[in-house]
């Protein structure tokens, strides 16, 4: 066996990390769903077989952490595993985050002998690898179309799925299947949008034996524990950089429909460990703000990222090695640890950006000259959905038939979307904040407008940036969108932002960036809307979200 030299390294690093890539190519074009397909709202990760994560495309961020939950779960509840296996779920007390988000999960086997030198495995059911995939579908049942509803139980958010196998031996177990696609309003969609995920599955399984029969089997694995231990010795090497001490930072979730919500976070660093704490965050809501802990690590761990990649100034593989310096105190009952059946949906999407920003805000004490100001801080989630009559106009002449789907004649013409919308970044030292992004733990893109329009009966009327939303400074914070939708049937759409009622906050002097404004214009007359909302709206109405502008930073009187 070869020992891992720094060069070897770095191949094998891409390696790993290409075939999570490819897979999210694969994923990407093979979806049904503009969510999936156009806007990328999905993750891809490599796994090796006692779970630990090998590699991650850059994907989305708040799949970060979350993942290896998702592995370990599958593990713990569905071995032995065979060859062809593919583990589903989606529930976010065992292993996922909230309910749209599907994750499957598929062991890998080297089973034969790669070279005459080698022997067979000595165990065929324990796996060398496992491959993952995490998708945000469009809708997944529950209360409202998008399954994002304003809910109080979990119950109310859609199918729940714990760790079960929907593909055993190769063999697809069509009852799962079925009853799955019973309980959504989009059957079809989502029939697609897994069958995406698990030929992305398959093309990673392939390029992994791939790997293995050009550098043999005990290379690989050597390679796979020596990227892992790197990855911890350089996180921990960024960490130490950082001034010990303890620091803490309070912010505040705007509402869970009836009161602010706090989240504190005390960091002490130590040498090359960092300890979050964070006691004295509120206990679980009774609405779906709450996080399960998964989530909190992501958003920790993505903090801890963005800062060692600027401390180092070089790249560092996405491992299991880059938890390596983290410890976390969350409290049971919490708002970040709730119990069951909180409801959750809208933890993954706003309180993570909320987490981000009092990680960052604690360690802009430390770090004073390289921290960025608050960015928009939400992820403006926007679900709709109805079902169209026999004929739709977009515009003057033009009608659209709607056919009924062969495959799915119950529900023949139900449609459901989901989105998030950029704004603002915050503004750092090095400059000013980008504008119509977005931030933190979503890295999606945006849904052209025209994808929008073919898709679902509506009309984009505006999509512009919201000038002067961005704080002022030294360096100026990232202005927001505006977002209006005209919408040309029936629909009932859900609304779930936060920064409506505080500001994202400006750091060394710098201004805070404008809250968000959602707008209901109805026979030509203006509403104002609350953050969070699920409104039955006629042909005709539209909706206008003006997102939130980044934070400034730096004094403005000392500006250039």
């Amino acid at each position: 066996m070869n020992i891992p030299s720094p060069a070897s390294l770095s191949i094998f690093r891409h390696l790993f990390s290409s075939v999570a890539e490819e897979m999210g190519v694969t994923l990407g074009r093979a979806a049904y769903s503009p969510n999936i397909k156009e806007r990328l709202d999905f993750s891809c990760a490599v796994f090796l077989g006692d779970g630990r994560l090998l590699a991650q495309a850059a994907h989305i961020p708040v799949h970060l952490g979350a993942m290896p939950a998702s592995v370990q779960a599958a593990i713990a509840q569905c071995a032995p595993f065979h060859p062809g296996d593919v583990v589903i779920l989606n529930d976010p007390y065992q292993g996922g985050n909230h309910l749209p988000d599907i994750t499957l999960v598929s062991p890998i086997f080297i089973a034969t002998p790669i070279s005459s030198l080698q022997s067979p495995v000595s165990n065929p059911l324990t796996p060398h690898f496992f491959v993952a995939s995490r998708a945000h579908h469009a809708d997944v049942g529950g209360m409202s179309p998008g399954s994002m509803p304003l809910s109080s139980e979990i119950f109310q958010e859609g199918i729940i799925i714990p760790p079960i196998k929907l593909v055993e031996a190769g063999q697809r177990n069509e009852a799962v299947w079925q009853l799955i696609l019973r309980n959504v309003r989009t059957p079809a969609e989502r029939d697609g949008d897994l069958a995406a995920q698990t030929a992305a599955h398959a093309i990673g399984a392939r390029r992994l034996q791939e790997i293995v029969a050009r550098y043999g089997l005990p290379d690989t694995l050597a390679h796979a524990d020596a990227l892992i231990a790197y990855a911890a010795r350089m996180t921990r090497a960024a960490v130490a950089q950082i001034p010990n001490g303890r620091f803490t930072f309070t912010d505040y979730l705007d509402d869970d429909g009836q009161t602010a919500v706090p989240i504190c976070a005390a960091i002490t660093i130590a040498g090359e460990q960092m300890d979050v704490d964070f006691s004295g965050t509120g206990t679980a809501v009774s609405g779906n703000l709450n996080a399960v802990p998964a989530i909190v690590q992501s958003a920790v761990a993505y903090c801890l990222r963005c800062v060692a990649l600027a401390l180092l100034q070089t790249d560092l593989p996405m491992n299991e090695g880059a938890f390596a310096p983290l410890t976390l105190h969350i409290p049971p009952g919490s708002l970040l640890d709730p119990h069951p059946p909180h409801a959750v949906a809208a933890g993954n999407v706003e309180t993570s950006q909320r987490l981000v920003d009092v990680v960052f805000g604690a360690l802009a004490q430390a770090l004073p000259n390289l921290i960025p100001a608050a960015s928009q801080g939400t992820m403006n989630n926007l679900t709709f959905g109805g079902s169209l009559s026999d004929q739709v106009t977009r515009w003057p002449g033009d009608k659209v038939t709607v056919t009924p789907s062969p495959a799915h004649p119950i529900t023949p013409s139900t449609f459901a979307y989901y989105e998030t919308i950029g704004g603002g970044a915050g503004a750092g030292p090095q400059g000013d904040g980008a504008s119509g992004v977005h931030v933190h733990m979503s890295n999606t893109r945006n849904t052209p407008v025209e994808a929008l329009e073919y898709a679902f009966p509506l009309r984009v009327e505006a999509y512009a940036l919201r000038a002067g939303s961005g704080g002022n400074g030294r360096h100026r914070g990232g202005d927001g969108l505006i977002r209006t939708i005209e919408f040309l049937t029936p629909v009932t759409v859900s609304v779930l932002s936060e920064r409506r009622e505080r500001t994202p906050y400006g750091l060394q002097g710098g201004q805070p960036g404008y809250t968000g404004r959602n707008m209901l214009i109805h026979q030509g007359q203006e509403r104002l809307l609350p953050g969070k909302f699920t409104l039955r709206l006629q042909a005709g109405d539209k909706l206008r979200l003006e997102t939130p502008g980044g934070g400034g930073w730096g004094a403005p009187d000392t500006a250039e």
